[in-house]
């Protein structure tokens, strides 16, 4: 199996460090972001199968990083990781694009079941996304 890509987006430096020490003895690639925009700035940069992300943080909320990374790609896979969950904060990151929101404390194979669903669902977006090409590119050549 391929190595997942991930962003962890917390601003809780020593949670965020920790979580990523764990899923990387997992076999998984990390990466961190401690704000919205630190997340924003490398997804614009960098392939992630899934991207973490926590609900409070300050300066720009999970919802507004949420709303402007699927701005960037509509096809990225993100999970709510959050300590402040709420059940209408939930549904909005839901109808908003999110896949999941879970709460703190998760159980590491809980997340990482939820990171394999994300990057299956990705991949399979992407396959979608290159065939449509493939079919534009043959109708336009007439073949």
């Amino acid at each position: 199996m391929m190595t997942s890509k991930i962003l962890l987006v917390d601003d809780e430096v020593e949670f965020t460090s920790i979580l990523a020490e764990r899923m990387e003895t997992r076999g998984m690639n990390v990466d961190t972001a401690e704000s919205g925009a630190e997340a924003i700035s490398k997804t614009e940069s960098t392939f992630y199968d899934a991207i973490v992300l926590d609900m409070a943080m300050p300066e720009m909320d999970g919802i507004t990083t949420l709303k402007e990374l699927l701005k960037i790609n509509p096809d990225l896979q993100i999970i709510f990781l959050t300590g402040k969950a709420t059940l209408e904060k939930a549904v909005e990151a839901v109808k908003l694009g999110a896949l999941d929101f879970l709460e703190k404390p998760v159980k590491l194979d809980n997340l990482i079941a939820k990171i394999e669903q994300a990057k299956t669902k990705k991949m399979a977006l992407v396959a979608k996304r290159e065939e449509e090409k493939i079919k534009k590119i043959l109708g336009k050549k007439g073949w």
